[in-house]
């Protein structure tokens, strides 16, 4: 056994296949929760990223086995790589129209991914191994931990559609009338035909029990067409 990993600790066709083949998967088991999400970077990106990576370390050892190994720097290739990753990971990030950021989870995945793909390409089996266990951990067990967070939080982020501007002041009035801090309020109006208002409001409560009972009272408020927890 300790043979074998010597051998492929050394670049030959069995280490580049095993590392490679690594990857491949590391960035399967990491692209199928961003694919099931439905995200802009899923299954073939996440592979692509990975494998990329691990080609990078792989050809930096291959020059430094092949060429003067004191005149070369390996971790020159694979810092360009963690550094490059992050313009793909901007092409992630969006801002919709409710002001909200989305994306930054997948630009951070695919970030990790090629941080994987280094480690595996160099033959750091046991930091590859760990990492992408703990990602799995991180999109499973922590995405149901910043959900249950996010959900009792003091901050309530609403986005509202009431049908006239005076509803919309109204709509304010009585938030500010229930003991809660108004953080911000946006208001837009649409360009469609029979248009409304619609707006974006911050409030941060005292307690975050009081959650329901803020969204029921703004829910049946005069004139709010619809009323979204963003």
């Amino acid at each position: 056994m300790s043979d074998f990993l010597t051998y492929i600790q050394d670049v030959n066709i069995a280490s580049v296949s095993c590392r490679l083949l690594f990857a491949l998967v590391a960035g399967v088991i990491i692209g199928i929760d961003r694919a099931r999400k439905r995200r802009g970077a899923g299954i073939k990106t996440h592979v692509l990223v990975c494998m990329g990576s691990a080609l990078v370390m792989l050809t930096a050892q291959y020059v430094c086995d092949v060429f003067d190994a004191s005149k070369i720097d390996m971790t020159r290739m694979g810092a360009q790589v963690i550094s490059g990753v992050g313009f793909l990971g901007v092409g992630t990030i969006v801002v919709t129209g409710r002001n909200q950021v989305r994306g930054l989870t997948t630009a951070a995945g695919l970030w990790a991914c090629a941080c994987l793909g280094l480690a595996a390409g160099i033959g750091f089996w046991e930091g590859a191994i760990v990492m992408l266990v703990l990602v799995v951990i991180t999109f499973g067990v922590l995405a149901k931990l910043d959900q249950y967070v996010t959900h009792h939080s003091k901050v309530l982020d609403l986005y509202v559609e009431v049908d006239s501007l005076k509803h919309a002041s109204e709509f304010l009035k009585t938030v500010r009338a229930m003991n809660v801090r108004v953080n911000n309020f946006e208001i837009n109006k649409t360009k469609i035909k029979n248009d409304f208002v619609t707006a974006l409001i911050t409030v941060e409560m005292n307690h975050s029990g009081d959650r329901e009972e803020v969204l029921g009272i703004c829910r049946d408020m005069e004139g709010v067409l619809y009323l979204e927890e963003i």
